[in-house]
C-alpha cells in the first residue's frame, strides 16, 4: 500500500551544522570596527596625504564587519535553525547557543509565513480595542518541543453505521526539522489533517459498544486505549515524512450523536435491566429450592404439588418484585 512517504518528492538528508562560537566572532567583529573607526580618525590626523586612503579602509572595513554580524545566530534550547543559502538547504543547527555562520545564510521556516495573514489581522483587531499597535516577533526556528494537538470532536460514523462524536489529542515533537519545513509547507495543518483523517479511519473500523456483554470484540468505548494505539501507529506512519514523531494518542470524548443519544441510551438501560432481572431470577430459583429442601429435610410441613406449586409462586412473585410485598395473614388451615 501506498503511504505518505511514497507522495514527497525531492527528500532532503538533514545536515547538521558545528559552526564557529559566536562569542569569539562577535568579538573580532567589535575590535575590527574600533579599527575602521581608528583609521577613519587616524588618516586626516596623521597621514593628511593619504587620508582618502586611510578613510575609504576604514568604512571598507566597517561595512564588511557589519554584513558579517548577519552571520550571528542565537539557538535557544530545544530550538533548531535550518539554514538556506542563495536557494540551497546549508545545514541545520540543532545545539543551542550562540553560533556564526555564513552571513547570507538565512532561516528558512514556511510555517512562519503562512501565519502572518492571521497575525496581521490580530495585530489590527488588537490596535483598533487598544489604540496603539502591537507587534510580535516571528521566529524562523523550529521548535522541537513536545507539543499538544487537540483534534477536538468531531461526528463519524462506527462499523454498524451510528454516528459517533469522538475527540482525541495527539502529544508530538518534531524530531527532523529539515524534512519539517522542506518536504511540508505547514506540519501544523499537516499534522492536524492526517489526525482527522486517521480518526475518521479508524473509528469505521470498530463499533461503539456490544450489546452482548461476553462479547470480546473490540469496540470504541470497551478497548480506547488499544485503539489508540492503533490510531498512533497509523498516523505516525503518515506523519514520518514531514519529521515528526508521534508520542502518544488519547481519545478524550467518545459519546453518541445527539440524534441517537436518546435510543440508544434506552437500549443500553434495557440491555442493563434484562441483565439485572436474569440474575435477579436466577437467585430466586435458587432461593426457593433452598426454601423447599429445607422444609422437605426439616418436616416441618407437607405439601403436595399444587400447594408447592403456589408456594413456589408467591416466593417468586416475593422475591422478583420491584415493590415491598404487603403481606397477608391467613389464620386458617392451608387445605
Amino acid at each position: 500500500m501506498e503511504t505518505n512517504n511514497n507522495l514527497i518528492k525531492n527528500n532532503i538528508t538533514e545536515k547538521e551544522l558545528h559552526p564557529m562560537s559566536g562569542m569569539a566572532m562577535l568579538f573580532i567583529i567589535i575590535i575590527g570596527i574600533l579599527a575602521g573607526v581608528a583609521l577613519c580618525i587616524a588618516g586626516p590626523v596623521f597621514f593628511v596625504d593619504m587620508t582618502g586612503v586611510f578613510v575609504a579602509a576604514g568604512i571598507l572595513l566597517i561595512v564588511v564587519l557589519c554584513i558579517l554580524m548577519a552571520g550571528l545566530k542565537i539557538v535557544n534550547p530545544n530550538e533548531a535553525l535550518v539554514l538556506t543559502l542563495f536557494g540551497k538547504y546549508y545545514g541545520t543547527i540543532k545545539k543551542d547557543g550562540f553560533f556564526f555562520v555564513n552571513p547570507f545564510a538565512t532561516g528558512f521556516n514556511p510555517t512562519v509565513a503562512g501565519t502572518v495573514d492571521g497575525l496581521i489581522a490580530e495585530i489590527s483587531e488588537s490596535a483598533k480595542k487598544d489604540g496603539h499597535k502591537k507587534g510580535r516577533t516571528m521566529s524562523k526556528k523550529v521548535s522541537t518541543k513536545t507539543m499538544t494537538l487537540n483534534n477536538g470532536q468531531q461526528k463519524v460514523n462506527d462499523v454498524q453505521g451510528n454516528p459517533v462524536v469522538i475527540g482525541a489529542i495527539v502529544i508530538w515533537h518534531v524530531s527532523n526539522p529539515t524534512k519539517a519545513v522542506f518536504n511540508i509547507e505547514n506540519y501544523f495543518e499537516y499534522l492536524s489533517t492526517q489526525c482527522d483523517s486517521t480518526i475518521r479511519n479508524t473509528a469505521r473500523l470498530y463499533p461503539y459498544d456490544t450489546i452482548d456483554q461476553e462479547n470480546d470484540e473490540m469496540t470504541l468505548r470497551g478497548s480506547s486505549l488499544e485503539i489508540a494505539q492503533n490510531m498512533k501507529g497509523e498516523l505516525q506512519e503518515k506523519v514520518k515524512g514531514a519529521g515528526i514523531e508521534i508520542l502518544e494518542v488519547r481519545i478524550t470524548h467518545l459519546a453518541y450523536a445527539e440524534e441517537i443519544a436518546a435510543a440508544m441510551l434506552k437500549r443500553q438501560q434495557a440491555a442493563a435491566t434484562i441483565a439485572a432481572r436474569e440474575k435477579i431470577v436466577e437467585g430466586a430459583v435458587g432461593m426457593v429450592r433452598m426454601a423447599l429442601d429445607k422444609l422437605e429435610d426439616d418436616e416441618l410441613v407437607v405439601l403436595d404439588d399444587e400447594r408447592k406449586a403456589a408456594m413456589v409462586s408467591n416466593l417468586l412473585v416475593v422475591l422478583c418484585g420491584d415493590k415491598d410485598p404487603q403481606p397477608v395473614v391467613n389464620s386458617g388451615s392451608i387445605y
